[in-house]
Formats: structure tokens, C-alpha cells, sequence
């Protein structure tokens, strides 16, 4: 699993925000450093999630056509199509929500990739 960002330096720390939402979590992000989403991380993915639709066009154009979704989406089974609001910038209310619901809709994307693992072939 890797994350990248769209429009992400390399090398930066998490923001303050995300680093005291963690911390309210019991998650350590002192080690996390961004990453740009690159054409070889496309090329190495299997499944590129991305919370809006500017992602997406984005991991598209490096080349992840047919295995790039928006997370609500792939996470719904096609019933959202909501993107999931970018935190940064935001104060610690948003960061917050932000991660309730990154945490909702992550927990959804696990649910629905293991019952297709373990679901007999077609």
C-alpha cells in the first residue's frame, strides 16, 4: 500500500493537522513523508483510490484507466459518487471528519476487496 498525492512535494512531513488527528487516534505520522504520484507508482498499482475526481483524471493520465476509482465510489459499489473533502488548510474540526470518514469509507473498501478475493470465480 503507498499513498501520493496529486500535487504533493516529496519528502514533507504530514501536516499538523493530520498529526494531531493520528495522535487522537493512537497513530504516529512523525515518520510519514509525501510523495508525488508518479507514473511508476501507477504502473505499480493494482487499485488507485483517490478522494476527488481531479485526482483521478490525474492518476489517469499517468495511466491508471480501468483501475482508478473514486474511493466513495468503489467503496458504495457505484451507490456514491461524493468526493471526500481535502483537510488541508482546514482547522482541527475538519481534519477530524475528514478522518471519520476516510476511516468509514477505507473500512468499506476492505469489506468489499475481501469478499471479491474470497467469492469463487465466475
Amino acid at each position: 500500500m503507498q499513498s501520493a498525492g496529486t500535487n504533493a512535494s516529496n519528502g514533507s512531513p504530514a501536516s499538523d493537522g493530520s498529526l494531531l488527528v493520528a495522535l487522537e487516534h493512537g497513530i504516529d505520522l512523525n515518520g510519514h513523508r509525501s510523495q508525488p504520484l508518479t507514473l511508476e507508482l501507477v504502473d505499480w498499482s493494482d487499485l488507485i483510490l483517490v478522494m476527488g475526481s481531479q485526482h483521478g483524471d490525474r492518476a489517469e493520465v499517468l495511466g491508471g484507466q480501468g483501475k482508478t476509482h473514486l474511493l466513495t465510489t468503489f467503496a458504495s459499489r457505484g451507490a456514491s459518487a461524493r468526493p471526500v473533502v481535502d483537510p488541508f488548510g482546514g482547522d482541527l474540526p475538519v481534519y477530524r471528519a475528514t478522518f471519520d470518514e476516510l476511516l468509514q469509507e477505507i473500512g468499506d473498501v476492505l469489506d468489499r476487496v475481501i469478499s471479491e478475493r474470497s467469492a469463487p470465480p465466475a
